[in-house]
Formats: structure tokens, sequence, C-alpha cells
């Protein structure tokens, strides 16, 4: 791990760093492509969690050079024998943090822009997204080196402009799907529901709408207790706006109005979007500076390294949520979704035989398959069942691949998410940095961070109450 925390602190690589570099990538390129098969990730889950981890890692990585600690410690394991400097300037700090993320963002655009189109994993570009992870570890690291011979003027406009904005599309795009998350929860139990009349869809529906309240109100009252005394306005503003609305969402969800023209909205959809916005409004409060004595986890002992911890992993697990259901809305956007089967067609004349001539027996297989099943013969997962068995046939370790006969996310658009949470990242690292700290910095810790946690609060309310009121606004528009 301190070689690859060392990699990033490089400064103007020398001719020998640079051919030990060239040296370790053309070794681990050897080794990758003698495990290029066990590095092949058959579950798109897998692929999908590889690729947070590596975001994780970058995260880290940015959060210990905002400070001269990580490097003190790293020259001390050299015995104060290399003093780490980048072009004469310290390695740490604003431009540091966005040179890291910046790396970590081409390379996910480079991505992006190669597996654009792909559609299942027959398409070869496929492997890129699932497979061959050492040279691509290698590509970000160097891509990483690379960045600190890139002027500091470049950087300076990218985070304070390029990086800000796509930091705020970011935290926009996270609100919306959990709106759409809130609606699709309760609409799938609804659906179990009224198909199978099962208990525990009741009981897990009830349950979980009383447990969502109840935490709202419980993180409500402690907020009360703990971050509004006297003098604390800017916390007693927004604990009081985060329940008023709270309240007033709730009963709107439930209006004969809105239930008319939206049958489906009720009580789930609510409770899951007033404890999200509630935990947002507490983690704001808790999470600002206690310059004004506002902010007791702060002065108490042993609690400001268990709040940074738990922050950064709430805030990992958040962005791996939104890239995950936003690579899954892509197949959405795309108009076509996974394991989607094409009819024959039917028009005029048409005979209903295959009438072309396939360029495999692969593909005879499948026109003849996809026949049986427009015909009513065989149900439609035959056809998954074929590519299943195409996949044993052809994977020597006996392994299923479950994107064969469709891609289970949107590649391009995965890899966009990614991007836009690489700016996150730099953009809540870099508000406000405290140059003269000299251990790990607490992150998010800045009146910036907790006030864009109270107005995403306020925004996802915004967001959830339009999706009421649009329906009975403009009912031609939504089909009623």
């Amino acid at each position: 791990m301190g070689a690859l925390l060392s990699l990033p602190l490089l400064a103007v690589p020398s001719l020998g760093t640079l051919m030990s570099f060239g040296a370790s990538c053309c070794g681990a390129a050897a080794c990758s492509a003698i495990c290029n098969q066990c590095g092949i990730f058959k579950s798109s889950m897998a692929t999908r969690i590889a690729y947070a981890f590596l975001l994780l890692v970058n995260s880290i990585i940015s959060w210990l050079m905002l400070t001269p600690w990580a490097l003190k410690k790293l020259e001390h394991l050299t015995l104060d024998y290399v003093n780490i400097s980048c072009q004469g300037k310290q390695c740490y700090g604003f431009v540091a943090v966005q040179r890291v993320n910046f790396a970590l963002g081409l390379f996910h655009l480079i991505l992006s822009i190669i597996l654009i189109g792909v559609n299942s994993s027959r398409d070869r570009r496929a492997s890129l997204q699932n497979g061959y992870w050492g040279p691509k570890v290698i590509v970000w690291l160097a891509f990483v080196v690379l960045t600190f011979l890139i002027p500091e003027t470049f950087f300076q406009v990218w985070g304070r402009y390029i990086a800000l904005a796509g930091a705020m599309l970011f935290v926009l795009l996270g609100l919306i799907l959990l709106v759409d998350l809130a609606h699709t929860w309760a609409e799938y139990c609804l659906e179990k529901i009224e198909d199978q009349d099962s208990r525990f869809w009741h009981v897990l529906l009830v349950g979980s709408t009383l447990g969502m309240f109840t935490a709202s109100f419980a993180m409500t009252i402690i907020m009360y207790i703990f971050f509004a005394q006297s003098g604390c306005a800017m916390n007693q503003a927004a604990i009081t706006v985060n329940l008023v609305v709270l309240l007033l969402i709730t009963a709107i969800s439930v209006h004969p109005t809105v239930q008319e023209y939206n049958p489906k909205a009720g009580l789930a959809q609510a409770a899951m979007v007033s404890v999200y916005c509630t935990y947002l409004t507490m983690s704001a409060v808790s999470m600002e500076p206690d310059d004004r004595h506002c902010n007791p986890l702060i002065r108490a002992r042993g609690t400001r390294t268990a709040s940074i911890v738990l922050g950064a992993i709430v805030t990992m697990l958040t962005i791996a949520y939104t890239t995950t259901r936003a690579a899954t809305q892509g197949i959405a956007l795309n108009g076509n979704a996974s394991h989607a089967y094409s009819k024959l067609r039917d028009e005029e004349g048409e005979h209903g035989l295959v009438d072309q001539q396939p360029n495999s027996r692969r593909e005879m297989r499948a026109e003849a398959l996809r026949a049986a099943v427009e015909a009513g013969s065989l149900p439609a997962n035959a056809l998954d069942d074929s590519d299943d068995d195409d996949d044993e046939s052809s994977d020597g370790h006996g392994g299923k691949d479950d994107e064969r006969g469709g891609t289970q996310y949107n590649y391009a658009l995965f890899h966009v998410i990614f991007l836009l949470a690489t700016t996150w990242v730099a953009t809540l690292l870099t508000q406000n940095i405290d140059y003269e700290a000299t251990g790990v910095a607490a992150v998010g810790r800045t009146y910036w961070a907790s006030w864009v946690k109270i107005v995403s609060s306020c925004v996802c309310y915004a967001i959830y109450s339009w999706s009421l009121l649009a329906p009975v606004m403009m009912p031609g528009r939504f089909g009623n």
C-alpha cells in the first residue's frame, strides 16, 4: 500500500524513475496476460464492485493528500533521505487532490467513449469492461503520475469551475434516483401484494414505512437536543424546515386528489424520502465547524476519527448506489432492455420463415429459437437458456455470463457517472482546506458542505412533490 500511495506523490519523474515504472508496467502487463481468464468477471455485479473499490482507493489517496501528513510519513519511511516535491512545490492541497481525481475521471471518460454501443458481452469491447484489470490499474496509475506534469493553472480552472459543475450534477442525479427508488420500492411491494396476496409483503411494506418514519422523527429529536442550542440559528432553521416539509409531503402523498391521479402514491414513498432528507439534515448539522459551539461531536473526545470514518463510508456507499442505479436506468434511456426479445415482422405478406442466410451456426440456432418463441412453441426464456449453454461451452471454467443476451447496464453511462463521482469527491475534499493542519483532514467539515446537504434536502423534497403533483397538473401528459 505504501508503494501505491507513493506513486501519485512522485514529482517530476527522473529518467530512472520512468524506466523503473515502465519495467513494472511491462511486468504487470505480462502477469495480467497470463492471468487473463481469471481476471475477467462473468458477473456484472462483480465488475461494478471492482470499479467502486477503485474509486474508494482513489478517494482515500486524495484524502491523504489534503495535508502533508502522508508525505511526512512517506519521507519518514525513507529515513528522511527522500524529499518529495512537485516542480519545487509541495505535493498536497487543492491542486494535488484535483490531479488525482482528474486522472481517474480521464480514465473513466476514455472507457466511456470506447464502450459506446456495447449491448452484450459478445461484443469484443465488453472484455475491456469486465477484464484486463492489471493493465487498467496500470493505466490509472500512469494517468496519476502524468497529471503532475500538467501546469497547476489548468487544475485551478478545472477544480473551481468544471469539477464544481460536475459535482452539482452528480448530487442532483443522486436525488432524482432516490425519488425514483422510493416510487419503485412502493410499487414493487404493491404488485407483490396484488399478485400473491402474501402477508409477508403486507408486513414488509407497512413495517418499513413505520420504521422509516420512526427513524425520521428520532433523528429530528436528537438534532433538537444536541445541535439546536441557543445561538445556533442555522441549525434551528434547518431542522424546523425539514420537519415542516416532512409533514407537508406526507399530507400531499395521501391527499384524495393525488390518490385519484396516482393511486400507487402513498406513505411508503413519503417515508423513504423523509428519512433520507432528515439524514441529510442531520449530516449537515453534525459536520459543520464548531466555531459557534453548535457541534458537540467535534468537542467530544474520541468521536472525531469515528465520525470521519463513518462519513467516508456513507459517502462511498451513496456513490456506489447512485452509480449502480444510474447504470441500470441507462438501459431505459437507450430504449432497450437486457434480454429483450425481438419479434418477427408481421408486415403484410410476411410468411414468417427465415429468408436470410445466417452468418454462423450460432445465428442459425438463434433464428430457429426466435421463430419457435414467436410461434409459441417455446417460452421466451429459451433464448436465455441458449445463451447460457453457449457460455458454458465457451468458458473453460464452466462459469455463466449473465450479460451474454444483453448487458445488465449501460457501460458508457456507467463510466460517465463515475466521472461525475470523481468531480464530487474532489470538490467535497477541497472546500476550505486548512493548510496549517498537520494530521489527517476531516472530510466535509465545512459550512459549504453543510449547506450543500441542506439545499440537497430541500431539492429532494421538491422533486418528490413534483412527482406527486405533476400528474394532477398535467393529466394529459401522464396518460390520465
